[in-house]
Order: structure tokens, then C-alpha cells, then sequence
């Protein structure tokens, strides 16, 4: 019973991508967690740390340059935001 009680509240898991050029090359530069109320997200080098209204807030925070694009990935397969 408490098993399933965690499964059903467990926070959804994404990452910020950040893709360079025409799907020339990516990488991950952040992780996060969707929470009943807003959203964490923490970048991999572990320098910054976010607490946001959404998971789609998290791509505010990721500094894109020139000719970059920035994604909203959620893990398991679940859609692309």
C-alpha cells in the first residue's frame, strides 16, 4: 500500500538539453523534477539549484547563445513539452 501511495505522488523527471546548430550536437545541462506545486531543477555541474512554477520555467534559466536551442526533455519517454 505505501509502495503504490509513492508511485502515484512520485514527481515526473525531465532534463534541459541544449542542442547546437541543426541537430548537430547536444548536451544535458540540467535535471529536474515536476512537484505538485512547481518545479526543482539543478544544473549537472551542481552550481545552481531552481525552484520555479513549472518545469517549463527551467528554460528561462539556461543561458542560450547564438544558434542553440534549448529543450524541455521529460524522461520515461513521456511527450516533449
Amino acid at each position: 500500500m505505501v509502495a503504490d501511495m509513492v508511485a502515484d505522488h512520485a514527481p515526473r523527471r525531465f532534463a534541459v538539453v541544449l542542442e547546437y546548430g541543426e541537430q548537430v550536437d547536444a548536451r544535458i545541462v540540467a535535471w529536474g523534477l515536476e512537484l505538485d506545486d512547481g518545479a526543482y531543477m539543478a544544473t549537472v555541474d551542481g552550481k545552481n539549484q531552481y525552484a520555479m512554477a513549472s518545469p517549463e520555467s527551467a528554460l528561462k534559466y539556461v543561458s542560450a547563445r547564438p544558434n542553440t536551442t534549448p529543450h524541455l526533455v521529460w524522461v520515461d519517454g513521456e511527450a516533449e513539452e
